[in-house]
């Protein structure tokens, strides 16, 4: 019995090009070696199979200029890349997990054009490109994956681990994957087919239409592969497993079955108000006008797609893994987060320092370096005219040929922790609270990321500790808060926001931790008054809700408060309440929003 491992190369095979690709989720091993050299087997021998490193430059995979050819030649020669010289080919993308995000654009771009064009360079031209990707995706947890646009655009997920055994031989030889090949333009697709394949990834919460039309070509390469002119439900149900079971996001709602009616129970008056029975009319009433008429002859159809889409939907569940299945049950929809560089600071362009990101027109000034490469790639092309006549052998470069290089940099993470030290927040959870602060800056002094803590009671709000690396001066400021007094949160908010702009305009990405219960009585001059301080409040919060910096509210009071939940509203932020937890539960939960784990 061929597993579902072996069934994916086989269709993979028959129909490359409208399929996309797969994405094989396996660390480097036996397994992964067993399932490529299978699908190496049953690709015709023409068919030619290239491995794509992670770093690869746009110019070695989209073509671009040849700079030793065209200035030997002293005019503009194309080098091909290595997309086009795939045409009609597989690719295998060594390390996806790691792709860049403009790498992964390429590919998109490709898998939904078929072809290449190249602007650029003095270059104008078009080549194809009809390629299918093998996606080797080595990520040891869930927030290492590939990008999830060109993940969508691939029809299978496959996940290989050290236990699945490969047989050496598949059920399918390389001659029969030829006639399936020929025999995909004549399998049929009933209109009934592709409904019931779009209800079924509507119930599995599948928000995308790319992912029933990818599941309709695996039913059909299914067909064609066992020499069936028309796609049946045994081939829906397969297509359904591999493409749309690991995508689901939810659980979807079956029918119930139907019940024998109970007997009416209704007083003998009840009927008096019931409406007429419409098969009172007259007997001369036309009856092709009677709307009863088309609904009674479609609904077999109906009934029929309803149980096609029912056993579409079981042989999807009975495919799910065990974990996956128990985390729908509970409601947690199973996405991948994007990879992370490891800081939640934001990624900067800078002109003088960071990681090399290209080239781009202009002059070295202020300190900029200038790209050689580039330079000479733009001056090249124009070198039959600056030389002739007479011709000196030398490459002239002129000051628009220039190109400078561009970098991008991993700004620092400055953590802004406000705690609310007022008297409600003392009566509460004011302990939790400055337990929770403590381990986050632990975090923070691991990762070597800034921290300050402002403090807001009695009047005003206060800066108990600027921006710093001291874990020691934090516990300080911590342990000396004192609790009592009102709520002026509209100044706690304030003095958040100013500091947070000041981060900002060092270079560095704020990230704002309200500790509050929402509720304030002191309005932004110090005078008491609930109604005065909740209108600072509102105003307070939609100026932090303008300035973008990211922002979360713990609720820590001992119940959920609709006060806080309106108020992270007003902010923009992330609103989380956390009844009766301690400050671990608190700590990993703000380290789970925020990105900092």
């Amino acid at each position: 019995m061929q597993t579902d491992a072996e069934t994916v190369v086989a269709l993979l095979a028959v129909d490359p090009l409208g399929l996309g690709g797969v994405c094989l989720r396996a660390r480097a091993g036996p397994a992964r070696e067993a399932w490529l050299a299978q699908l190496r087997g049953i690709l015709p021998q023409a068919t030619a199979m290239r491995r794509v490193p992670v770093n690869i430059s746009d110019t070695a995979l989209l073509g671009g200029l040849d700079l030793a050819a065209t200035l030997r030649a002293g005019r503009p020669v194309a080098l091909q890349g290595l997309l086009p010289a795939a045409d009609g080919g597989v690719l295998l993308l060594s390390m996806a997990e790691r792709m860049p995000s403009e790498t992964a654009a390429r590919f998109c771009a490709v898998l939904d054009n078929g072809s290449v064009s190249l602007q650029r360079d003095g270059l104008d031209a078009s080549c194809p490109a009809r390629v299918a990707l093998v996606a080797l995706d080595e990520g040891a947890s869930d927030d290492e994956a590939m990008p999830a646009a060109l993940r969508e655009r691939l029809a299978f997920w496959l996940v290989l681990d050290g236990q699945d055994e490969l047989g050496a031989d598949l059920a399918w030889t390389a001659q029969e994957v030829l006639a399936a090949r020929g025999r995909l333009a004549q399998v049929r697709v009933d209109n009934a087919v592709a409904r019931a394949l779009c209800a079924a990834g509507m119930a599995l919460g599948i928000d995308s239409l790319r992912a029933p039309l990818l599941a309709l070509r695996a039913a059909r390469a299914a067909a064609a592969l066992v020499g069936a002119d028309v796609v049946d439900e045994d081939h829906l149900a397969l297509a359904a497993r591999l493409v749309l079971a690991p995508r689901a996001t939810r659980l979807p709602q079956l029918p119930e079955p139907e019940s024998a009616p109970e007997p009416a129970s209704d007083p003998p008056d009840a009927a008096v108000s019931h409406p007429p029975d419409l098969s009172q009319e007259p007997a001369h009433a036309d009856a092709s006008s009677s709307p009863e008429t088309g609904s009674e002859e479609d609904a077999p159809d109906a009934a029929q797609r309803g149980e096609m889409g029912e056993r579409i939907l079981q042989a999807t569940l009975a495919a799910l893994p065990a974990g996956l299945l128990a985390s729908l049950a509970l409601g947690l929809s199973p996405r991948i987060r994007a990879a992370s560089g490891g800081r939640a600071g934001s990624v900067q362009k800078s002109q003088l320092r960071g990681r090399p990101i290209g080239a781009r027109a202009g002059e070295p000034r202020a300190g900029q370096r200038l790209h050689v490469l580039e330079t000479l790639r733009a001056a090249a092309p124009w070198q039959r005219l600056r030389n002739s006549p007479p011709a000196t052998g030398r490459i002239q470069v002129r000051k628009q040929d220039f190109h400078v290089t561009r970098f991008r940099q991993r700004s620092q993470t400055t953590t802004i922790f406000v705690v609310d030290a007022s008297g409600s927040a003392a009566l509460n959870r004011l302990a939790e609270a400055k337990g929770a602060v403590e381990l986050l800056l632990a975090d923070c002094y691991v990762r070597r990321d800034r921290v300050a803590v402002v403090a807001f009671r009695g009047a005003a709000a206060e800066v108990l500790l600027a921006p710093t690396r001291s874990l020691a001066r934090a516990k300080r400021s911590l342990a000396g808060l004192p609790g009592g007094g009102g709520t002026p949160l509209a100044s706690g908010i304030d003095a958040a926001r100013a500091m947070g702009e000041q981060v900002r305009r060092r270079g560095d990405t704020p990230i704002i931790v309200l500790l509050t219960d929402g509720r304030g009585n002191v309005a932004r001059d110090g005078s008491p008054g609930r109604l005065a301080a909740a209108h600072d409040t509102l105003m307070a919060a939609r100026q932090l809700r303008l300035s973008g910096v990211t922002t979360l509210l713990l609720d820590s009071s001992a119940q959920p408060q609709a006060a806080a939940r309106a108020l992270a509203t007003d902010m923009g932020a992330r609103y989380l309440p956390l009844p009766y937890a301690g400050a671990r539960a608190m700590s990993e939960a703000v380290k789970a929003l925020a990105g900092l784990a």
